[in-house]
This record gives structure tokens, sequence and C-alpha cells, in this order.
């Protein structure tokens, strides 16, 4: 609970609370979610990418889909994260995972200098050669595609459309922003956890031990290697099982 409070504000302090937690609770898996998700808006994204892992292997949710890749591009792999991209969306996500991957594959393009293609990936999910009215910015989703978009028309010289844009998001931009963890229901004799979520300092990385879910099935922290083979997989220059619980 109180990662999520100062997540927004303080993410620093927050991702010293989650790993707090994590050195009390490391079998729950919404604790690891806490701690993935706090070092990524702490901007520790090796962290933030293995522990969100370890997450789904201990819930087998698959969601942070855009989480981990953006991750990846932090990480200087902007392949894998359009690899991460392809296969989420493939398995047609809710529109606002979509919105969010989106903006991750239109960022991988930047990294790898294929502008043409970042501006094709925002102006499909805007609709297709949107206009600022033509939109609706009331809708935090399209907030930020369209925040991305004018980014990129600055960035390619488009300078009055892009301050067009720019001008037309805020006003109709909140201050605040309203994101949420997942919640968990936790094991008997464990405090729940309602932390919240949202966007991108580095901190020390911690690892625990092995950890164990009740029914007996083996937890192992996602080491160096299991992250470098992981990514040997998504670039295809290995072919390990695609059950990433199996190592």
């Amino acid at each position: 609970m109180a990662a999520g409070t100062l997540v927004d504000e303080e993410p620093e302090e927050a991702l010293a609370h989650a790993r707090a937690a994590r050195d009390r609770a490391s079998r729950i898996a919404v604790v690891r979610e806490a701690v993935g998700v706090a070092a990524y808006h702490a901007g520790d994204y090796a962290e933030a990418a293995r522990e969100l892992r370890a997450y789904r292997r201990m819930s087998g949710d698959r969601g942070h889909r855009a989480v981990l890749a953006d991750c990846e591009r932090a990480l200087g792999r902007p392949e894998v994260a359009l690899r991460l991209v392809r296969e989420a969306l493939a398995e047609h996500p809710d529109p606002e995972a979509t919105a969010e991957l989106r903006l991750v594959e239109a960022g991988a393009r930047q990294d790898l200098g294929e502008l043409p293609a970042a501006r094709l990936v925002l102006e499909s999910a805007l609709g297709g050669r949107p206009r600022p009215e033509s939109v609706d910015l009331t809708d935090p989703r399209t907030q930020r595609l369209a925040t991305a978009y004018a980014d990129l028309l600055a960035a390619i010289g488009e300078h009055p459309r892009a301050e067009e844009w720019h001008a037309a998001v805020a006003e109709h931009t909140s201050d605040e922003l309203d994101v949420e963890f997942s919640e968990e229901e936790p094991p008997a004799g464990t405090s729940g956890v309602d932390t919240a979520q949202s966007a991108p300092s580095p901190g020390p990385e911690e690892r625990d031990s092995a950890a164990a879910e009740p029914d007996g099935i083996e937890v192992d922290d996602i080491e160096a290697d299991d992250i470098e083979a992981e990514v040997a997989e998504l670039l295809g220059e290995t072919d390990l099982p695609e059950d990433d619980t199996q190592h």
C-alpha cells in the first residue's frame, strides 16, 4: 500500500517499500508485481523486467506486456520490444492495452530510426490521417497517443502541426493520473496489497532465493542467464520451448 501511494510522486521511495515487502513475502505473486511496477517507475528497467517476469511465472497472468516491451526498449533492445508487441497484439488485447502497446511500438521504431513507420503506427492508432478535432481527446488513451504523435511530428520537423496537437492535448489533459496495480487474494495470515501503477535513477539490484508455490511448483528467480536466453529466443537465435516456465 505504501508503494502504491508513493509510486507517482516518489518512485524510488515506493521501490524501497516494495523491496521491503519482497524481503518478507517473496512467495506472493502480487508482491513481485509491485516491485516490478515500482522499479519501472523508478527507472530500474532490468529489475522491473525480472520481477514482472517472476510475477507472470507465479501467477500465470500474461499482463504487463507493454511495460515489459518498454523495458526492453530502455535496455537497448528495440527489436525484442517489437517482437513482444507483435505477440501481444496477436492476442487481441483490450483497447487500453492496445494503445499502450502501440505507443511502445512507435517508440521502438523511433529507436531504430524508422520514423515513417513510427508515424504510421501512431496515425493508425488515432484513426488514420488524424486531426486534433477528429479524435476524442477527453479519452486518456487518446491523449497519450496524441502526445506521442505531437512529439514525433516535432522530431521530423513538422513544428506547426506538432504545436497544434500539443495545444489540443493541453486543453483536455487532467493533472491527475488514475492508475492501478492488479489485486490478488493473499494467502491466509497475510495482508493484501492494493497499489497503484503508471509511467517511467536506477537503484541497486536485489535477488531472493528460489520460492515455491503452495502446490509445490518451484518458482525460480530470473537471473541474468535466464533473461539472456529469453532475449535470444525472442530474436530467433535459439529454439527454446515456448513455455517460459521451463529453464
